[in-house]
């Protein structure tokens, strides 16, 4: 069965954007392989916030070539954002469809509200993090509020001579 996997940098403390969406905060390490990341995920969810992000930098479903993006919306109209499937409702049975077919694994991309809501639910295997060293002070949190605890069991981690520390976790299987 694919994984879905939160893979996501965030700041020492907590925050996966600035107060107005901003990651320029987020350092390109040169030892980090992003095309070998990319290739291990064929799908990519995203909530509405992430979405529009990356689609007002000309990113949208375009800047993941080969990649099945879809978005968790209430509000957005498939009709009005070719190129990437809208999900309004249903979000378990859509994830447990994906997760049942063949393929590799699912990156949930963003954001934390998205990663709260499927965690909550049991539908996320593991959380992938990249501490940047910096501190934000504010921003669109990690795991907002109101959220419920979660058990993790560390699986890896790395650190690199940029001081980014990643972190590997499995969500422990009674809190799925």
């Amino acid at each position: 069965m694919r994984r879905v996997r939160y893979s996501v940098a965030t700041s020492l403390d907590g925050y996966i954007a600035g107060p107005k969406g901003e990651y320029d905060w987020i350092i390109m390490d040169p030892d980090i392989d992003f095309r070998a990341l990319f290739a291990q995920f064929d799908t990519l969810l995203m909530g509405r916030h992430t979405y529009e992000a990356a689609a007002k930098m000309g990113s949208g479903s375009g800047a993941f070539p080969g990649m099945k993006v879809l978005v968790f919306s209430k509000t957005l109209s498939p009709r009005d954002h070719p190129g990437v499937t809208i999900i309004a409702d249903r979000m378990e049975e859509t994830i447990n469809e994906l997760r049942s077919q063949p393929g590799k694994d699912i990156w949930l991309f963003g954001g934390g509200r998205l990663f709260r809501s499927m965690a909550e639910a049991g539908l996320v295997d593991t959380v992938e993090l990249a501490v940047i060293p910096v501190l934000l002070g504010a921003g669109i949190p990690f795991y907002p509020a109101p959220s419920g605890q979660k058990k993790l069991t560390l699986t890896g981690h790395k650190v690199y001579s940029t001081g980014i520390v990643a972190l590997q976790y499995a969500l422990t299987p009674s809190t799925r």
